[in-house]
This record gives C-alpha cells, sequence and structure tokens, in this order.
C-alpha cells in the first residue's frame, strides 16, 4: 500500500530553478505566485502575518532558503540520512510547503510570499527524497509535533491509516493541535487518503487559478475546504523555487490560513479554527457543502474578520443533512456546519477507515504520498 505525498511537482518539476518574482509581480494574481492574489494574501497580512504561531511540517525537510530565513527552527530527523533537525531537503517537497506557509522574501521585494509570513516552521524529516513514505514515520513525526506543543500540523500527504498513525493524529486532535490535511490526488487514488478522513482534521481539496475544482484533487464527504492547487510556485531546494501541482500545496495554504487565525485569535481552540475557516469560505458548486469543494475555498480576510458564533455542542443530530448557504446566513448558530466540518461524517467515512484498518497485524506499515 504506497503512501505518497500529495504534490506531483516532484515528478517533474522539483528540480527547476525559477527567476524569482518581485513582490509586486507575486502579489497581483498575474504573477507567478498567483494565489496571492487570487486569496487577497496582501490584505489578510493587514490583519495579522502569524506572529507567535508554530506549524509543524513533517515532510522531506526544510532547506535553509532566503525567503524562509529566521523561519525555520530547529526540528528532528525521525528517519536516517538527514542533519538531524530537519533542516536539510534534498526533494523540494517539504522546502515549497513550507514557503507557502511562511515564505517571507527576501530584500524589499523580492522572493515568494507565503500566508503566514511571521509564522515558524518546524520541519520533521520523515519521507525520504522522491520517494514514497511511511505511516510509521510519519507516526513518529506526528508524535514529536505534539511533544513541542505546536499550533498547526500541516500534512501533505496521504494514504493509508496505520494503528500508530490514527493514535497519534488523535492524541494531536486531543491536544488542540489544528491538523490540515490533504485529501490526496488522483493520480494515486478516487477517496480522500489518511489522515485527511479521520474525523477532527481539516480536510483539504483543490481548485485552479478559476476557482473551479482541480481535476487533480479527490473528492468525497470528508472534504471541508479547498484552496488553490494548480501550478503553485514557492520556494525550493539551492535558493531556487518551485512550481507544484496537487493537494499537497492546497493543504499548505490551508495551514499558513490556520496559523494566521491562532495568531488573531490565540486562546481559540482547534475546533474553533476549523469552525471559522469552513464558516467564512466562498461556496462553489451547489448551494451549501458538496464533495468538491467542502464548504468552499478559504477567505483568509474573513476568516480573520468576520464576526462568526462561537461552534456549540448543543447541535441536532449529526446525521442531519447540512444546511444550505441560505439558511447559515439566516442562523447565527452555524453549529451543524462546524460539527461537519470536524469530520464527524462517521456514517459516510466510517467504511472507509475500517476498510483502511483490516491489515494483518504483522503487515509493513502503509506507505505514504506526497
Amino acid at each position: 500500500m504506497t503512501w505518497p505525498r500529495v504534490s506531483i511537482a516532484m515528478v517533474a518539476l522539483a528540480a527547476i530553478t525559477l527567476v524569482a518574482p518581485s513582490r509586486s509581480e507575486a502579489d497581483p494574481s498575474r504573477g507567478p505566485q498567483w494565489h496571492v492574489g487570487y486569496l487577497r494574501i496582501g490584505a489578510a497580512h493587514a490583519v495579522n502575518e502569524g506572529d507567535g504561531v508554530v506549524v509543524a511540517v513533517p515532510d522531506s525537510g526544510v532547506d535553509p532558503h532566503p525567503d524562509l530565513r529566521n523561519n525555520v527552527l530547529a526540528g528532528v530527523d525521525v528517519i536516517p540520512g538527514g542533519v538531524g533537525d530537519g533542516r536539510r531537503d534534498e526533494d523540494g517537497h517539504g522546502t515549497g510547503m513550507a514557503g507557502l506557509i511562511a515564505a517571507h522574501g527576501h530584500g524589499d521585494r523580492e522572493g515568494a510570499i507565503g500566508v503566514a509570513p511571521r509564522a515558524k516552521i518546524l520541519p520533521i524529516y520523515a519521507s525520504p527524497p522522491h520517494q514514497d513514505g511511511d505511516s510509521e514515520a510519519l507516526a513518529e513525526a506526528v508524535e514529536y509535533a505534539v511533544s513541542r506543543h505546536v499550533d498547526v500540523i500541516s500534512i501533505s500527504a496521504a494514504g493509508g491509516a496505520g494503528t500508530r498513525l490514527q493514535q497519534a493524529v488523535k492524541e494531536a486532535i486531543q491536544a488542540d493541535i489544528v491538523v490540515v490535511a490533504g485529501a490526496g490526488n488522483t493520480t494515486r487514488s478516487s477517496l480522500v487518503g489518511y489522515p485527511a478522513s479521520e474525523p477532527g482534521v481539516i480536510a483539504v481539496g483543490g481548485v485552479d487559478s478559476h476557482g473551479n475544482h482541480a481535476a487533480i484533487s479527490v473528492t468525497g464527504p470528508q472534504i471541508d475546504v479547498v484552496a488553490p492547487a494548480v501550478e503553485i510556485y514557492s520556494t525550493g531546494i539551492n535558493g531556487g523555487y518551485r512550481v507544484g501541482t496537487g493537494t499537497s500545496d492546497a493543504t499548505a495554504i490551508v495551514a499558513g490560513a490556520a496559523a494566521l487565525i491562532r495568531s488573531k485569535f490565540p486562546n481559540l481552540p482547534a475546533q474553533e479554527v476549523a469552525h471559522r475557516l469552513t464558516a467564512t469560505a466562498i461556496d462553489k458548486g451547489p448551494p451549501g457543502r458538496d464533495d468538491e469543494y467542502g464548504y468552499g475555498v478559504i477567505d483568509l480576510v474573513a476568516a480573520l474578520t468576520a464576526d462568526i458564533p462561537p461552534l456549540g455542542f448543543e447541535t441536532p443530530s449529526i446525521t442531519a443533512p447540512p444546511a444550505t448557504a441560505a439558511e447559515e446566513e439566516n442562523d447565527g448558530n452555524s453549529t451543524a456546519r462546524g460539527l461537519v466540518t470536524l469530520g464527524v461524517l462517521l456514517a459516510a467515512g466510517g467504511g472507509y477507515l475500517v476498510w483502511r484498518r483490516r491489515r494483518r497485524g504483522d503487515d509493513p506499515p502503509p506507505r505514504i504520498s506526497r
């Protein structure tokens, strides 16, 4: 069983070094970082830039890129082959994800910009370069992130639900950490992978530059929100840049959004962070939640500024159908939406999780894909 990372950049584009855009080119949607203008990241930064938040990135490590200078903490290697602290990347995938979260450019108007440029990255080397990883290494990475009391864990990978990994993810959720994970790519599976399918994890799908469902992104009842996932420009290895396509990139962008919210509202529980993301998402597809877009495309500015009533726990039965957009506008509670966002879709997703768990005890750990 494979567990690949959920970006195809490693296949075709990870080694490409591109000319860095100027900040003036990156901010509008016409620049290489089209998602920056599309998501109004500049306007979001006028409200908050992610100060005081730590985002764990279990991946291929993070290269000490100029656009991430002073933003990358000493982390850890959970598999052999690194330098011991997660701050080396021979693949480019982890560095790209870190840049989408927290890049701040270099010089006055040079380089890439992330969603939360003042957030800190905790790099965890958990996936070998240009290869699939396994669930045991990812589980150890999540356990380490929990021990470091991070605010957000960004998992740009999808695959099978090994027992240790399930336990680690559940412990992260219980520790009030926002866990964000990619739904997976259609090149590997048609099902939402693990840990995106875990209740309580924010499951992320993708859209293209027109805001339409990205063909690379899997669909399913577990999808919570979507974000840009096609030709996403970010930091790469050796001081260069990379372009990636897949739900990996969308996941890192949503993790950056979670970092902004945790910075702006430091006392907000992880459940409320997820609720704020879905309650302010821009609805796409059929009214209300659907399997392609979840609750819609993340809206950074609204997530930071909207008056969102807290998630209630006196909600009706979880089997009730999700409210339509019109109903939610007239209902200040939004509790049904928030609970579905938190992954309480046992009827829809339970069969998949059970299927994933039906492995012999002596089987090797499931692989992970990026």
